[in-house]
C-alpha cells in the first residue's frame, strides 16, 4: 500500500526478484513511478479498505507492506491485513517513533523512518556509544553497533568476542559488511555490530569499552 518513492522502489525491487506484486494508492497518477517495465498489478483505493484489498489479492497474499505517507493509514492497514486477513508477514512504515514502538510491542514490525534516519546519521558523526539498528517484534533480541576501546584494534575478534561475551553478527569495514571467522583481526575504522538482548546492552558496552586484560 502505497506508491510514493518508498512503495514504488519496492514494489520494483520485489518485481525484478519474480515476486508477484500487487500495489494499491489512491492517486493512480503514482504507478507511474512503476515504470513501463513494472510486471505486477495496480489497483486504485484507499488502501485499509477490505474490498479494495480483497481486489488487491490480500486473501492469497504472503506479504503485506504498509508504506504511504500517513502513519494512521499505515497501522490501519497493518492491522486489517494481519488480524481480519490473516496474512502472516506484515510491516508499517511510521515517521513518528514513539507509535512505532507501541505498535512492535502489539507484534507489528515497524520501521520508524525519523528515528532510523537519526540514527544513522548520529552512528557517523558521535561513533562513541552504542546504537540500536534492529529490534525484533517480541522485543527479546536487538542487533546494535557497539563503539568498542580502541585498545582492541589488532586483536583477534574471537579473542574480543571470548572476553566480552558479545556476539558478533558482521562487521562494517570501509563502507561494506562483512561476516567475520577465527581469521578476522580487528582494524581501525571497523565498526561493530552485535547481537544481544536488550537487558545486557549496558553490561555489553561497558565491556567493549573495556580494553584487553582489564578487569
Amino acid at each position: 500500500m502505497g506508491c510514493g518513492r518508498v512503495g514504488s522502489r519496492l514494489a520494483k525491487s520485489l518485481d525484478r526478484l519474480g515476486r508477484s506484486i500487487t500495489v494499491v494508492d489512491q492517486d493512480p497518477e503514482s504507478f507511474r513511478r512503476l515504470g513501463p517495465d513494472f510486471s505486477g498489478s495496480t489497483v486504485k483505493g484507499i488502501g485499509f479498505d477490505r474490498d479494495t484489498l480483497i481486489s488487491a489479492g490480500i486473501e492469497r497474499a504472503d506479504a503485506f507492506a504498509a508504506v504511504s505517507s500517513g502513519d494512521n493509514s499505515n497501522i490501519i492497514a497493518a492491522r486489517v491485513a494481519r488480524e481480519i486477513f490473516g496474512v502472516k508477514t506484515v510491516v508499517a512504515r511510521i515517521y513518528d517513533p514513539r507509535r512505532a514502538e507501541v505498535y512492535e510491542r502489539l507484534g507489528i514490525p515497524t520501521v520508524a523512518t525519523v528515528a532510523w534516519t537519526a540514527g544513522q546519521i548520529l552512528r557517523r558523526i558521535d561513533p562513541s556509544g552504542s546504537s540500536e539498528e534492529w529490534r525484533d517484534g517480541t522485543g527479546t533480541l536487538v542487533l546494535a553497533q557497539i563503539a568498542y576501546d580502541e585498545a582492541w584494534i589488532g586483536h583477534n575478534i574471537d579473542e574480543l568476542a571470548a572476553s566480552t561475551g558479545v556476539r558478533i553478527a558482521f562487521l562494517t569495514r570501509f563502507g561494506g559488511t562483512m561476516f567475520t571467522d577465527s581469521t578476522t583481526v580487528l582494524q581501525e575504522g571497523d565498526l561493530l555490530h552485535v547481537l544481544l538482548h536488550p537487558d545486557d546492552k549496558e553490561s555489553l558496552v561497558l565491556a567493549l569499552r573495556t580494553p584487553p586484560g582489564v578487569g
